[in-house]
């Protein structure tokens, strides 16, 4: 069966080789013309940070490599397969093959394989080594690169609609029924979601149900007038363990940790749809990889004599691209809700994967 698949196996481990060899050429050049780029960039942030020197600018560094390394393999994979398909091409081996009676899919096999253990590795080290990283180097960077204290358990920007209204706090502190928000604003709102009226207030006491505001003042948006109130009782519907919440960042947590992060969120009655189509994204965006070679074998069939070789290579490129375009407009469609989060992290990878073999047939036609 697999020989009806693959070509012999001397010329499955020479078109794997060489293209294994340009995947890891092309991404070693991205990532370092990329990461010089962007330390010239920060590094004068780091470094104006009293105490910060070398040691810091290195660790910017190793933070920053392996989302660099994940990010731009896709990118790498479908470079290196028009850099192994047009020499072929050119060197009229692409004809011998086809000579010796391979069709145009058994060709594209072993770079379909070999793509295919990149998206494997990818996923591995995306959960083990680029998540962490990535969430370590955010909070870093939020801290304007100072040394991060310990996690302190205040929430700050806390923001959680109660129906149709909304409670906004500058920072949460303490848990369960002895939480307490200050710089509290209650945000109420009419049913084109316009706010008509504002209660501020320094501090906020959980009243089960709902959160006893400390001295407001009245704030109404159509008199622009403001007056204090007596306390009073708002946000009936908020409990603390959705003030427990922090902002979760799907960059970085590994699928398990955002997967709990998804059910609590849930469990808390917020909007989940952008964490889940991040979840999908993190097996989606490797497994981009096994599509570059389908998309750039445009590079590899038709004569090189007709003088249509660079026409076809940048015609692969662009379809390469035209994906990444595509996966990142469905994901932004996703995160509000317009597609549901499944169909918007595989539905490019599918609509180009038949593009792919229609133009692989129609080539080999």
């Amino acid at each position: 069966m697999l020989a009806g698949i693959f070509p012999s196996r001397t010329l499955t481990f020479y078109l794997a080789r060489l293209f294994i060899v340009r995947i890891l050429g092309v991404l070693v050049m991205l990532v370092l013309i990329l990461q010089s780029l962007q330390l010239l960039s920060e590094s004068g942030d780091i470094l104006a940070v009293p105490g910060n020197g070398q040691a810091e600018l290195w660790r910017y560094v190793s933070l920053n490599v392996p989302a660099l390394f994940a990010k731009y393999l896709p990118y790498s994979v479908l470079l290196a397969t028009l850099l192994t398909f047009a020499p072929l091409n050119q060197n009229s081996e692409i004809i011998a093959m086809r000579a010796g009676g391979l069709s145009a899919h058994q060709i594209l096999a072993p770079m379909l394989l070999t793509a295919l253990a990149v998206s494997l590795v990818n996923l591995v080290f995306n959960e083990t080594v680029v998540a962490p990283a990535t969430g370590t180097l955010k909070t870093w960077t939020a801290n304007k690169y100072r040394p991060v204290p310990p996690d302190s358990g205040v929430r700050s920007n806390v923001y959680v609609p109660d129906g149709n209204d909304i409670v906004a706090a500058a920072s949460v502190t303490g848990s369960g029924k002895t939480i307490v928000m200050t710089g509290v604003t209650w945000y109420q709102r009419d049913g084109a979601g316009m706010v008509t009226e504002q209660l501020r207030s320094p501090r906020a006491n959980y009243a089960a149900p709902g959160w006893r505001l400390e001295s407001p003042v009245r704030f109404d948006v159509a008199s622009t007038v403001q007056t204090a109130v007596p306390s009073q009782v708002v946000a009936r519907g908020v409990t603390p363990a959705q003030l427990a919440l922090t902002k979760v960042d799907p960059d970085g947590q590994n699928i398990a940790q955002l997967s709990r992060s998804i059910q609590a969120v849930k469990a808390s009655g917020r909007r989940t749809s952008e964490l889940e189509a991040k979840w999908w994204h993190k097996l989606s965006g490797p497994f981009s990889a096994v599509l570059m070679p389908l998309l750039g074998s445009v590079a590899a069939f038709g004569l090189a004599r007709s003088g249509n070789l660079l026409i076809r290579a940048v015609a692969g490129m662009a379809l390469g691209f035209t994906y990444f375009v595509v996966d990142n407009a469905a994901l932004a469609m996703g995160n509000f809700g317009g597609y549901s989060p499944l169909i918007a992290a595989w539905a490019p990878f599918v609509l180009f994967f038949l593009v792919g073999e229609t133009v692989l047939v129609r080539t080999e036609e």
